[in-house]
């Protein structure tokens, strides 16, 4: 049976991403970016099933079918279009992201070696249209670790004379990538054979781990709302005073603040997700439809922020080049409105397309083939 808390909470998820992406208020931003990303590796592991302890081969194809291909898909789109977009004026060499870079439009080798990259090492995108790409990246890897280690842990515990307890394996697991991330970061050392170097991929490790966890402990938990306003406390609190992400340069500070305020924030979504799947209505059937077709968003909520440049160039009379600015026109951005419509132009459009593909054009087509056959 489809859990729908689960969803709701992908839902949620994807639209504080979305937000941040639309440079929504620093405070907001702050505390969005505390558990934002978490969120999804937590549902991931909420999912994984032991029994793919003895079918390792269906599992990987699995991720693979919903991960890869879909990355080299859309990445490889998005290449196809990348010299097009400056044609076209959506992007350019003048204007660029809030630090002040740019991007180019490619040579010939360049998009070979991106090709490159893409295949093999699910890297090389279009860092200003798929800059949420890495996600497929570190779950695919963060999934595939999960099972690897989990499977070794599991084997080594059954030689022992007495079974250890069903939550042994998960939390040394847990334990273990905290220590491999303190290491990581303390010390400055890359996983050269991962893009960007792997933080991503260690503490998306962590917080599947964490998702499987509450799996196990799912009954004996009860939302309520004295524990949502603490979790929401303590992540605005470090927010705040001690602010982390998952960008892939984290020092060892950033490091050490992620892991509470994360599993807080967390548990703040699923807490309010709980809310509000209880009652059947357009708000709970929307965020649904949302958080069961968040890929979609992932893909195209940064192409969709380009709508609504024109009406932002309009309103400030701003030269049209700012078409080109990543994530969205940075003019004013601080102190405007203007990130309210692009969160719902990011959320909105990638789903309306993706509901216009499937509803509307079978039946077109339908209709079409039809009239010819006539």
């Amino acid at each position: 049976m489809r859990n729908t808390t689960i969803s709701i909470c992908k839902a949620l998820a994807i639209i504080l991403m979305v937000a941040g992406h639309a440079e929504c208020p620093a405070a907001l931003s702050k505390f969005l970016f505390e558990f934002h990303m978490p969120v999804f590796f937590a549902t991931a592991g909420y999912f994984f099933s032991l029994k793919y302890l003895n079918d390792e081969a269906t599992f990987v194809k699995k991720r693979l079918r919903g991960l890869y291909l879909p990355f080299l898909k859309w990445s490889v789109f998005f290449l196809i279009i990348h010299n097009t977009m400056f044609r076209l004026g959506i992007l350019n060499e003048q204007y660029g992201n809030a630090a002040g870079g740019v991007t180019h439009p490619y040579t010939w080798h360049q998009i070979q070696q991106n090709l490159w990259t893409m295949v093999t090492a699910m890297g090389g995108y279009d860092q200003f249209l798929c800059g949420a790409f890495w996600f497929f990246r570190a779950l695919l890897v963060t999934s595939i670790l999960y099972l690897i280690i989990y499977k070794g842990l599991h084997h080594l515990t059954k030689r022992l004379h007495r079974p250890p307890h069903p939550l042994t394996v998960p939390i040394a697991i847990c334990l273990l990538m905290l220590l491999l991330g303190a290491w990581k970061t303390a010390e400055g050392i890359k996983i050269v054979t991962i893009v960007q170097g792997g933080y991503r991929e260690i503490m998306g490790t962590f917080f599947f781990g964490c998702g499987f966890l509450f799996r196990q402990l799912q009954p004996k938990y009860r939302p309520s709302w004295w524990g949502t306003i603490v979790f929401a406390a303590i992540v605005w609190l470090f927010s705040e005073y001690y602010p982390s992400n998952m960008g892939w340069r984290a020092t060892f500070e950033q490091f050490v603040r992620l892991p509470l305020p994360a599993v807080c924030g967390i548990l703040l979504i699923y807490n309010v997700s709980t809310v509000l799947d209880r009652h059947d209505n357009l708000i709970r059937r929307f965020l649904v439809y949302c958080g069961d077709h968040t890929l979609y968003i992932f893909v195209f909520h940064i192409l969709a922020f380009k709508a609504v440049n024109p009406l932002k160039i309009w309103y400030y009379q701003l030269d049209w080049a700012q078409m080109g600015c990543h994530l969205v026109i940075h003019h004013h951005s601080a102190d405007d409105y203007f990130w309210l419509l692009y969160t719902l132009a990011g959320v909105a459009l990638p789903l309306l397309g993706y509901w216009g593909y499937t509803q509307v054009w079978p039946r077109l087509h339908s209709k079409l083939t039809g009239q010819r056959n006539d």
